[in-house]
């Protein structure tokens, strides 16, 4: 295939998962695994495994990001990723024995509508509002929190960092900045598990589409966890709601070609 191709392609993939994980903690394997699948022919399993790749410095380099700016959760931040880690497994082990559990479709529909509503409502708690709340009962949201978004994307196998944007800013009560610095810091881990489970399991993916998938996603989410730290919380809400709409349209549009 021609190269030029394949840069574009990946370029565009990456754009699109870094600036979905940089604003609103959106996991890279929604954008890049359907981008590759269609327009690259790439087998599902190997196109997963990029993506989550892809998703690991994407993500880590936005936690620091947030963190950097005071917008991230670490000590419960750590408990959910545990219950996520926990219950992934197993979600995944039981959906084993289900039939026809595939809902890939899931997640493209609830980043359309969670980005709908990030538009006509917005997020506008503030973090004097979130130290309110005991650190016990945090604790407590987290673990039951992290407890569905795992079982959930165990099952499934899709819609982790919609889940997670959705039940820290509408469940545990966060402020957006926290919840996306939260859930991306999350996601590195979970991105990681999931990336070297699928290189030892499927081997060497392609190369070239690795490097230029990492490097665009990161340089993008780079770009978009900046701008999202120093932006108001009306505007971050404006530009979380438009990017998770037009990726969610741009998403369902890329399955359609399959």
């Amino acid at each position: 295939m021609n190269m030029l191709i394949k840069v574009f392609i990946c370029f565009i993939a990456g754009m699109g998962a870094g600036l979905g994980t940089g604003f609103a903690g959106m996991s890279a394997a929604a954008v890049i695994s359907p981008m590759l699948i269609t327009f690259l022919d790439m087998p599902a399993y190997e196109a997963v495994g990029i993506a989550l790749a892809s998703d690991v410095l994407a993500s880590a380099v936005s936690a620091y990001t947030y963190g950097k700016n005071k917008n991230l959760d670490i000590r419960n931040g750590i408990v959910m990723m545990a219950a996520v880690l926990l219950f992934t497994l197993t979600g995944s082990w039981i959906a084993s024995f289900v039939p026809n559990t595939t809902m890939g479709s899931f997640s493209v529909f609830m980043t359309m509508l969670l980005g709908i509503k990030f538009i006509v409502k917005p997020v506008m708690t503030t973090k004097e509002t979130m130290a309110n709340v005991s650190a016990k009962k945090r604790v407590i949201q987290s673990v039951v929190c992290g407890t569905a978004v795992g079982f959930i994307c165990g099952f499934i196998g899709a819609g982790g960092g919609m889940m997670m944007l959705l039940l820290l800013t509408g469940v545990l009560g966060y402020e957006l900045k926290t919840a996306v610095g939260t859930s991306v810091f999350i996601m590195t881990f979970t991105a990681l598990t999931g990336a070297v489970s699928h290189f030892a399991i499927g081997g060497t993916p392609d190369l070239w589409c690795l490097v230029l998938c990492v490097a665009f996603t990161l340089m993008w989410a780079r770009i978009a966890a900046r701008f999202a730290n120093r932006a108001s919380a009306k505007t971050l809400n404006r530009v979380v709601g438009v990017v998770l709409t037009v990726l969610g349209g741009a998403i369902l549009g890329v399955n359609l070609f399959r």
